[in-house]
């Protein structure tokens, strides 16, 4: 058993010893050109109080990620770090940017990044996702603010919106120098995309049929796009589509580079989530843990099934069953009345399509204060 184990280990030595000899692969050597938009592009104006501009970072799968970098106007010395995406299928141009926005205001380094394959960000094709890929996609945005001379590598955050909440778990669970996060209005992409909505198809048969639609698709047109908010939708449609079309079909939230706001996503795009499940460790999760959503959002499950399972190890909709979590004193559940899940986009509007008295349903004050107690 010993010398096995022995032979094991000497092999892995020498297979990581293996490389060229002539040339190390470095990030520098990965990076690539990206053709950025100097142009205040954004759904929301400029925030007086913060300092603005475009970076780029690298991932350890060789894409080059494209964000805006926002900054304390009155900074002063090394500074605490959030870095923010989502929703899934939107840019950094979008709520992510807002949040990031209103972070830099109350004293952070916020960085809002475009994931892999979308927006101003590298990948052919475009808009395709993964659960490793997006998931490292928040790890290269920790690794690019660790080494800002201006940010303490100790003290970063994330922040996951919508699909990405879910993501922000599995980054955290993963990567012990996110030392808070928070997951806003989020879903999890595994579970709707292999269960459907409200696990209304969570049966072998379904995912059996669906299984062969994706494989057949790959062969017939593998760069078919599908899934963007409707242009028009018809009054008996759920409420949750007419939030989807008040955000990101109006000047509320409309971006040219938003596959939500245009064609959608690769129809195979999303397939390797399908068939993951890739919440399984955040019962271990020992840092900060704040999940916000709204009362109203029919989203609602994912976030509060997600908090419940990452602290007590079970939850509905989940099969597995872990233990408790090691460190529940600091993680938080955090129910905004009346809010529907667009309202945690960008604080919500009074009447449809972004027109009217804004709602302010998003309590900046009291994200800032989660990061300073956890940050610090």
């Amino acid at each position: 058993m010993k010398r096995t184990f022995l032979a094991a280990m000497v092999l892995v030595g020498m297979l990581a010893g293996c490389t060229n000899s002539n040339k190390q692969t470095t990030n520098n050597d990965m990076e690539q050109k990206l053709e950025l938009t100097q142009e205040w592009d954004k759904v929301f104006p400029l925030s007086e109080k913060v300092n603005h501009k475009k970076v780029t970072f690298e991932t350890q799968y060789g894409l080059t990620l494209a964000a805006d970098l926002y900054t304390p106007k009155d900074s002063k010395g090394k500074m605490a770090a959030i870095a923010v995406s989502g929703p899934f299928g939107a840019v950094k141009e979008q709520c992510s940017g807002l949040y990031a926005m209103k972070m830099a205001e109350r004293g952070f380094v916020a960085l809002a990044f475009d994931p892999s394959y979308t927006g101003e960000s590298s990948g052919e094709p475009r808009r395709t996702a993964s659960p490793d890929i997006n998931t490292e996609d928040f790890m290269a945005a920790v690794d690019f603010l660790s080494k800002q001379d201006y940010v303490d590598a100790e003290r970063i955050g994330i922040i996951g919106i919508c699909g990405w909440g879910g993501i922000a778990l599995n980054a955290a669970a993963a990567d012990t120098r996110i030392k808070a996060t928070v997951a806003s209005t989020m879903y999890d992409m595994t579970r709707v995309s292999g269960n459907d909505y409200n696990d209304a198809f969570d049966d072998e048969q379904w995912r059996h049929r669906n299984r062969e639609n994706l494989s057949k698709q790959r062969l017939t047109d593998p760069n078919a796009m599908a899934g963007g908010v409707l242009d028009t939708v018809p009054p008996q449609a759920p409420n949750f589509v007419h939030d989807y079309y008040d955000y990101y079909k109006t000047s509320r939230g409309y971006h040219k580079r938003s596959g939500n706001s245009n064609d959608g996503w690769r129809v195979i795009g999303t397939q390797a989530y399908a068939n993951s499940r890739f919440l399984y460790y955040i019962n271990e999760i020992r840092s900060a843990v704040l999940v916000m959503h709204g009362a109203d959002a029919h989203s609602r499950y994912f976030g509060e099934a997600a908090y419940h399972y990452m602290v007590e190890g079970k939850a509905e909709g989940y099969k597995f069953v872990g233990e408790p979590n090691p460190n529940p004193e600091n993680k938080q559940l955090l129910i905004i009345p009346d809010a529907t899940h667009c309202d945690l986009y960008d604080g919500g509007y009074e009447e449809k399509a972004g027109q009217g008295q804004p709602k302010n349903m998003i309590p900046w004050d009291k994200l800032a204060e989660f990061f300073k107690t956890y940050l610090k």
